[in-house]
């Protein structure tokens, strides 16, 4: 798979998140950026302890003391390796995306992601039929 232009760099802020969809077949996912001191990281938004739960809901992930914080939970996790460091899922890990960069640029490279849009994920559920029969 060629790599895949996300955003340039100055798009990801520097003391919250930008999230953008990718596609594993007809799936949806959610990852959010982080910028940390010219690098950038990426992980999977939600968290750990309930993973229905986004960490970025639309409008950047909230930090606190340099940390990505779940507000659902309080937990908080460190933005360059992804450690959550308090909260219900201390210990544990969020799920890290590939990404590089270079060129002024963010791009995926995870091998089995395909980027699909800047922004959250739609409510399209692709893995059924187009039309659905009331049968009537």
């Amino acid at each position: 798979m060629a790599e895949e232009r996300i955003a340039d760099i100055e798009e990801v802020p520097e003391d919250s998140t930008l999230l953008f969809t990718v596609r594993e077949g007809f799936d949806e996912k959610e990852v959010v950026l982080v910028r940390l001191n010219g690098d950038i990281a990426a992980w999977r938004n939600f968290c750990p302890h309930w993973t229905d739960v986004r960490l970025d809901k639309g409008s950047g992930a909230e930090f606190r003391d340099g940390e990505v914080v779940c507000t659902r939970h309080g937990a908080t996790f460190e933005p360059d390796s992804g450690h959550c460091t308090y909260g219900p899922c201390e210990g544990s890990y969020l799920e890290e995306v590939d990404v590089e960069v270079r060129d002024g640029g963010v791009y995926l490279a995870e091998d089995h992601y395909e980027f699909d849009h800047v922004g959250p994920k739609s409510d399209r559920d692709l893995s059924s039929g187009r039309i659905g029969f009331s049968g009537n």
